[in-house]
């Protein structure tokens, strides 16, 4: 019997913003790989390239820096770690765009991979460092991830 316990929380701060970013895109990539038909499967690595991009970007512009200017050293090796995770993600987003068939399929596993190596990292390393060290931010850093996927209005689109 399903109740209300079945909905899934809303975060509440960045770190589960972001945590919730992964859950989506794990989602995504379970579709793509029980997706009988080929163009199907284009059409879902084509959402989960442009998931990763725009959580990159709020990993990027938002949740490293200010991890990294709170961190101490270890910290910073950690987050240079991620940013090298995330390089590695926008280089084989690049290399799909240009391969067919068995290499897209190799490519995109490694894809895969390379995420989950990434969310593992970041769930059980980065993000309780930056529950500790972004504890009084981590709402205003949800706040600003929000703002950043907020589609442009006509008027700021000039």
């Amino acid at each position: 019997m399903a109740g209300h316990h079945d909905t899934p929380k809303l975060p509440t701060n960045g770190i589960e913003f972001l945590q919730a970013d992964h859950r989506k895109i794990a989602a995504l990539f379970q579709h793509y790989q029980a997706a009988q038909d080929r163009q199907t499967r284009l059409d879902i690595a084509d959402q989960v390239c442009a998931a990763l991009e725009r959580h990159a970007q709020l990993e990027e512009t938002v949740f490293y820096p200010a991890l990294a200017e709170a961190a101490e050293m270890g910290g910073l090796t950690l987050v240079e770690d991620a940013r090298q995770d995330q390089q590695m993600i926008k280089d084989l987003i690049t290399v799909l765009a240009e391969v067919h068939d068995t290499e897209f399929d190799t490519t995109f596993a490694e894809l895969l991979h390379t995420v989950q190596r990434h969310v593992e990292d970041e769930e059980q390393e980065l993000f309780p460092q930056a529950e500790r060290l972004l504890a009084d931010q981590l709402e205003d850093l949800m706040d600003e991830m929000v703002a950043l996927q907020q589609p442009r209005t006509a008027a700021t689109r000039r």
